[in-house]
This record gives C-alpha cells, structure tokens and sequence, in this order.
C-alpha cells in the first residue's frame, strides 16, 4: 500500500488499485491509530509507532511498513 495523508485525512492505495479513505487518530506521543474503508464497504485498521505501522483488514490480511 502506498498513499499520502494531510492533517487527519489519508488516502491509500493497495497493489490491486483498491482505493482507500481514513482517518488518524493519535493515541500517544508514539502511537496513532488509522482506520480506513473502501469503495465496496470493507474496512482497515492498524497502529503506527516509532518502528513502523502495521494495518489490518477484516479478513486477517495484513501489511507492514513504514510512514514517511
């Protein structure tokens, strides 16, 4: 997945060109919580950290990575 976000707004994009549209919510000084959901109803969640951000869907799919 990859994307771009601008104040709490994000907007990504998976490898099958799925388009998908959430928010942040930060939690912590280290932690923020993103919550998204696609054109077809399926949602997304997942924390970022210091070491990275891990997302989830509702089928146990998940990705790893980081945020620039």
């Amino acid at each position: 997945m990859f994307g771009f976000g601008d104040g709490e707004f994000v907007r990504l994009r998976d490898e099958k060109g799925e388009t998908w549209q959430g928010s942040v919510d930060r939690e912590s000084e280290d932690t923020v919580r993103y919550r998204f959901r696609n054109s077809k109803g399926r949602s997304l969640s997942g924390v970022a950290d210091g070491s990275g951000i891990l997302l989830r869907d509702e089928r146990g799919n998940t990705w790893r990575g980081f945020v620039v």
